[in-house]
């Protein structure tokens, strides 16, 4: 009689993980032609511009792979932490875990290359973990005797998503798994995909498993590709947040997982898509910005780089009278006067009428 096995890493051939490559084999080619399309216009970016992009990206995918732990970070403060690794100047001091976060996004961004090691897996952890008072092990693999579980609900019924690999398997499971990312050869999506799954299966730290999983996921990327991804990834993770857990708990039972990389690459082809819409956001803001020069007012120029830096998706609801009033501090005439000269320059174009008026940028110009 054969014991009945309940999660994946007790199945007498783990890690010896299965899926259907040809499922997967059209996401695979999208992903190349776009990064192909991403990394042309990368380079065609003047220096300052892609100075501007990296510390957007990194620091918006710092905040967001936290939130998804359910942790908010100041986004200031993250940003400055992501100048200071680049070198450039700063002005404010960060807290611990905005600074860690910060160090372990800008490691990964330029130092994809370098081999994976454990002593390289501990000095993540240890900047995941800046702030904790609460971990027993900071920078090394969990020893505690107790199960591993990720739980939820309450106290006294929880209800238990996974269990991982007892603590007295990890210097085993981990030298296994470093092997593996080292010499397996897969391609891009898979192997981010699946790096991402297999290190959360192991689930070899006390915590901070999830984003050292998503920094591997992008170490994996920038390895195939030959350079950093520009992947909006932890953005596009957490605006599916719920999508992401169900998707990883459906899987964890089986050595079988073609359903989670077939998520996972949908989700890296949707980041890469909006970065190439940040990137070509970025360009149409510069364009315009040197196209009026010269011609603007202070307050005019005040609210279209308020509008652009409201990102791609573009400001809420368009631009109303009143918004650009509370972001210049102008009187009406005055908003009004501004907005009509902006939309006869071909700065922005405008829909409705009266209150109903809003205004957006007009990107095609």
């Amino acid at each position: 009689m054969t014991t009945q096995h309940h999660w994946n890493w007790q199945d007498p051939n783990w890690p010896q993980w299965r899926f259907d490559a040809k499922r997967l084999s059209a996401l695979e080619d999208q992903f190349l032609l776009q990064s192909g399309r991403l990394i042309g216009t990368w380079q065609h970016l003047a220096t300052e511009t892609q100075d501007q992009l990296k510390i957007d990206l990194l620091s918006d995918e710092a905040l967001k792979t936290s939130e998804i732990e359910g942790e908010f970070l100041d986004r200031a403060s993250v940003q400055s932490s992501v100048r200071r690794q680049f070198g450039m100047s700063v002005d404010q001091r960060a807290g611990a875990a905005e600074a860690g976060i910060a160090e372990l996004m800008v490691a990964c961004f330029n130092g994809f290359g370098e081999t994976l090691t454990h002593d390289s897996l501990f000095h993540w952890h240890r900047l995941v973990c800046a702030d904790r008072t609460d971990l027993k092990v900071i920078g090394s693999y969990r020893t505690h005797p107790e199960p591993m579980q990720v739980v939820s609900g309450p106290l006294q019924k929880p209800k238990v998503h996974f269990e991982a690999p007892p603590s007295g398997t990890m210097q085993d499971e981990m030298a296994q798994f470093v092997s593996w990312f080292e010499t397996t050869q897969l391609p891009a999506l898979t192997k981010a995909g699946l790096a991402h799954f297999y290190f959360v299966c192991v689930h070899p730290f006390e915590d901070g498993n999830g984003r050292i999983a998503r920094a591997l996921s992008e170490k994996a990327l920038a390895q195939a590709l030959g350079q950093p991804s520009l992947l909006a990834l932890s953005r596009q993770i957490e605006a599916q947040r719920k999508a992401y857990y169900d998707t990883l708990e459906a899987s964890n039972k089986s050595l079988e997982i073609t359903d989670w990389l077939v998520w996972f690459a949908e989700t890296a082809l949707a980041a890469q898509a909006y970065s190439i819409a940040l990137i070509d956001h970025l360009i149409a803001k510069t364009k315009m910005l040197d196209r009026l020069r010269g011609q603007l007012n202070p307050r005019q120029e005040k609210a279209l780089i308020r509008m652009f830096d409201a990102g791609p998706d573009g400001f809420e609801g368009g631009l109303s009278a009143k918004n650009y009033m509370t972001i210049t501090g102008t009187a009406p005439a005055t908003a009004r006067r501004d907005l009509g000269d902006l939309v006869s320059k071909s700065a922005l174009s405008r829909t409705g009428e009266r209150r109903g008026t809003r205004y957006w940028l007009n990107i095609s110009a």
